[in-house]
């Protein structure tokens, strides 16, 4: 599936900003399943220099500053991307959770260091007993990992409400999992911080969802958002497979992934620091479009 993706973020300041730092992290990171075929950054006011890096997962790190004064700040991104399907094999013929964990202590495993940094804690994922007690449901060492991923995205579908109020950007994952509520970025956490309490290697995707109009309704251009899930580590013959407890589903082509980490502060879209401003007014808007729908 090919898609466009336009994602501008425009800031607007009550006072001149004199001086601004930015780290920006939108540019999608090429993997086995996603293809890129152009990506572009604009900013404006412009800046004298865009300097660009991988970070250690892997994601397309770009830094730019400001050094006049500005009342506005626009950062678009915009890229053209095909999802490629994936075949996921049965359920059945996946390992079990028990076989991923030990390969993975005992070293066996070839990717075992590479995957280590998402068994361990996290700034905003701190495995524990409560975690690991709310997933035994859905988590035992016989179960494929797999079958046991897919139990945990429906346990966490089904228990927990969606409600954008209820949260905000910085909400603790604990607070989120205490309350039963959130919004996507809490639902991934909690799944992350479920899955590694039990010792399952398990990363943090941000991305977009293809989302579709109702029936006999235009699609919106800009109305569409950000999105976030899990991706669990099945093992060195089948990899990463990515899940998403905000709508009960295996990740297919409807998903668009742009960056990796062991929690959200790995792959905050942008982020800065600036020098006067007095009272900034956000806005945000996301496009996804399938490009052959234009």
């Amino acid at each position: 599936m090919q898609y466009k993706i336009t994602h501008i973020t425009s800031y607007k300041y009550s006072n001149p900003v004199s001086v601004c730092h930015n780290v920006v992290i939108l540019s999608p990171q090429v993997n086995d399943f996603l293809e890129v075929s152009s990506q572009r950054l604009t900013i404006r006011p412009l800046p004298e220099a865009v300097s660009k890096r991988q970070d250690m997962f892997g994601n397309i790190v770009q830094r730019f500053s400001l050094e006049q004064n500005h009342s506005q700040l626009t950062i678009t991104a915009t890229s053209r991307v095909t999802v490629l399907p994936r075949a996921i094999p049965p359920a059945e013929n996946a390992p079990t959770c028990a076989s991923v964990i030990a390969d993975i202590a005992q070293r066996i495993d070839p990717n075992w260091l590479d995957v280590m940094p998402f068994v361990m804690n996290s700034p905003r994922v701190i495995r524990n007993a409560e975690y690991l007690a709310y997933a035994a449901i859905s988590l035992s060492s016989e179960k494929s990992v797999i079958t046991a991923a897919m139990d945990l995205t429906h346990q966490i579908f089904t228990d927990f409400k969606y409600d954008k109020n209820a949260t905000k950007v910085d909400t603790p994952t604990k607070v989120a999992f205490d309350g039963r509520h959130g919004v996507c970025q809490d639902f991934a956490h909690i799944a992350v911080a479920c899955l590694r309490s039990f010792g399952l290697p398990a990363r943090y995707v941000s991305g977009y969802l293809r989302t579709l109009p109702p029936p006999g309704k235009e699609r919106l251009i800009g109305a569409d958002q950000s999105h976030a899930w899990v991706s669990v580590y099945c093992g060195s013959q089948i990899g990463w497979v990515d899940f998403d407890p905000t709508n009960d589903c295996v990740c297919a082509t409807d998903h668009i992934p742009i960056a990796v980490g062991r929690d959200y502060s790995d792959v905050v879209p942008i982020r800065g620091v600036f020098l006067g401003g007095g009272d900034p007014i956000l806005s945000v808007s996301v496009d996804v479009a399938p490009v052959d729908e234009g």
